[in-house]
Parts: structure tokens; C-alpha cells; sequence
């Protein structure tokens, strides 16, 4: 499955399933073929994104410093990290909160 975000405040953001399934749980919402966020919880869902990429940068920090304990220095990391995966939405999400404008997908 492919998510297409749209809000009439900013252009389209694309994710493949996994990735959309990922951020939707972040932002405590089921994945699901259709859906929205409203204007009034995208404060929330912002902070909660912010607080999953601090986590996962912390996780990773931890990783690299257990590593280096070890004497071992780890490789550059693999794919794309959470926050490189969130930031579209999370742009789109400050856009549309200061036009008030909700974001659907599926629809």
C-alpha cells in the first residue's frame, strides 16, 4: 500500500506502507486505507514524532558509544532513519496548522 497525504496547505507527501503504517502509530493512529488528521491534533502528533526521532537518535547514539567500549567502530548506518522519513509529514503538518486546514489520505 502506498499513503498519499494531501492538505490544502501544502503539496502531496507519499509513503510507502510501511513507513505510513510506522508514522501513524508514532502519532497514535491505526493504519488504516483512509483517514485524517485534524488541524487540532497535529500540535500532538508533531511532539510525538519529535520524541520517536529522539529515541531512535538515542538508541543509535547508545549503540555507536557500546561499540566504541568495545573497541569497535560501527559503519555508517543503514537505509533511512525515522527522522528523514517524518520530516515531509511533519512539515506538511506545520503548514496545515497555520491554515487550518486538516490533512486525509485516501480519499
Amino acid at each position: 500500500m502506498i499513503y498519499k497525504f494531501k492538505s490544502k496547505a501544502a503539496g502531496d507527501v507519499i509513503m510507502t506502507g510501511p513507513v505510513g503504517d510506522d508514522v501513524l502509530r508514532v502519532i497514535g493512529k491505526s493504519p488504516a486505507a483512509q483517514g485524517i488528521i485534524e488541524t487540532g491534533s497535529m500540535s500532538g502528533a508533531i511532539a510525538a514524532i519529535e520524541q520517536a526521532v529522539a529515541a531512535d537518535e538515542a538508541a543509535r547514539a547508545q549503540v555507536e558509544k557500546d561499540a566504541a567500549a568495545e573497541g569497535n567502530k560501527l559503519g555508517a548506518r543503514d537505509g533511512i532513519t525515522l527522522r528523514q522519513r517524518a520530516w515531509p509529514l511533519v512539515e506538511m503538518m506545520k503548514r496545515s496548522i497555520a491554515e487550518g486546514a486538516d490533512i486525509v489520505w485516501g480519499v
